[in-house]
C-alpha cells in the first residue's frame, strides 16, 4: 500500500515514523516549509527535519524535537560573540543545516538537498517539501503580524491568533514529485499536525490542494487534539478563537471536503462531526505507540 502523509513536526514526525515502520519504502511524507527560516546564515527547516530525524531513529523523545544526544556549545559561542542565538539549535542539528546551506547555496532545490540528507540518514521512505519555493507562514494577533517563528519561539505563541497568511503560496508550485505522489497513493494521510500553521502551508500550494481534492483513494485525517487539549502548543486555543470550538467536528471543519474520516482519541468521543469518526488511543509515547496509531489509520485508509 502506497500511502502519502502530509506532516507539520513533532506529533507528524511521531505518526510518519510509526507509518514508516509499517510501510517501509511505500511510503511518502510531505512536509510543511512555512516555518523555514535563516539563521545565522543557515536555512532551517525545523519540520521537514523532525520528519527526518524521527525517520532515522535520531530525534529526541523526551524533548519533542531535535536530535537525541544533543549538546549546545556552538550556540552559546554564537551568543557570546552577539550572534543571533535566539532559535536554538544544537551541534548535531548545525551539521546538517551547514550542508544545506551550502547545497543551496549552490543552486541545489530543497527538494533535492532534502533526498541528498534522507539517503545519507539510511531512510528508504520518500521526504518531500510541499514546495522548493519561498512560501512562509505569517501569524496575524491583536499585538501585530509576525513571522511563524518569531511568534512561536520569539514571543512564545502568548499571542491569540486571529488568522494565518502564507507568502507566496499564490506563486509557489509543487516540489517535484509531490502532485505524482498524491496521484499513485492508495491512501492519503494528514498528521496529527496543527491545521492551520502545520498542514495549511502545504494545502495553499493551490496544486496540492486540488490533488488532494481530486484523489481516488480515501483520505484519512488525524486529530492532534486529546480530550479537546492539544497535546503540545496553542491549537486548543487556535481552534477555540477562530472555529469556535475543540471538538472533532472542530477538527473535521478544518478540511472540508478534502478528508474521508477522522481519527480521534477515545478521550474525545463519542462524538459527532460531518465524517465518519474512528476513536482509538492516539497519544504516541514511544515508538510502539507510534506505530500502533499508524496501523489503525492504515486500516480506515485502506
Amino acid at each position: 500500500m502506497k500511502v502519502v502523509c502530509l506532516s507539520g513536526g513533532v506529533g507528524g514526525a511521531k505518526l510518519a515514523r510509526g507509518l514508516y515502520d509499517a510501510l517501509g519504502s511505500d511510503l511518502t511524507v510531505v512536509g510543511n516549509v512555512g516555518d523555514d527560516l535563516e539563521l545565522l546564515g543557515l536555512h532551517v527547516s525545523p519540520d521537514l527535519d523532525s520528519v527526518l530525524y524521527a525517520l532515522a531513529g535520531l530525534n529526541d523523545e523526551g524533548r519533542g524535537w531535535g536530535r537525541a544526544g544533543e549538546s549546545w556549545r556552538t550556540l552559546e559561542s554564537a551568543r557570546e560573540w552577539g550572534g543571533d542565538a535566539w532559535f536554538q539549535l544544537g551541534d548535531l542539528d548545525l551539521g546538517l543545516h551547514l550542508v544545506r546551506a551550502a547545497a543551496l547555496r549552490r543552486g541545489d532545490a530543497l527538494s533535492s538537498v532534502t533526498a541528498a540528507l534522507v539517503g545519507a540518514a539510511g531512510v528508504e521512505a520518500v521526504l518531500l517539501p510541499a514546495t522548493d519555493d519561498a512560501l512562509r507562514t505569517r501569524v496575524v494577533t491583536p499585538a501585530g503580524t509576525f513571522s511563524f517563528q518569531d511568534w512561536f519561539v520569539g514571543r512564545r505563541h502568548e499571542d491569540e491568533v486571529d488568522g494565518v497568511v502564507f507568502d507566496g503560496a499564490d506563486r509557489a508550485t509543487p516540489a517535484p514529485g509531490v502532485v505524482e505522489a498524491i496521484r499513485e497513493a492508495d491512501g492519503l494521510v494528514f498528521a496529527p499536525s496543527n491545521p492551520y500553521v502545520s498542514l495549511g502551508p502545504i494545502l495553499a500550494v493551490t496544486a496540492i490542494r486540488e490533488a488532494v481534492a481530486e484523489r481516488g483513494v480515501r483520505c484519512v485525517a488525524v486529530s492532534p487534539l486529546i480530550g479537546g487539549r492539544a497535546v503540545k502548543g496553542p491549537l486548543d486555543r487556535m481552534l477555540t478563537r477562530m472555529a469556535g470550538g475543540t471538538t472533532p467536528a472542530h477538527v473535521a471543519g478544518c478540511y472540508p471536503e478534502l478528508v474521508d474520516a477522522l481519527v480521534i482519541d477515545r478521550a474525545d468521543a463519542p462524538a459527532e462531526a460531518p465524517i465518519p469518526l474512528v476513536a482509538t488511543a492516539t497519544l504516541m509515547e514511544d515508538r510502539a505507540s507510534s506505530r500502533r496509531l499508524a496501523e489503525t489509520v492504515l486500516e480506515v485508509a485502506a
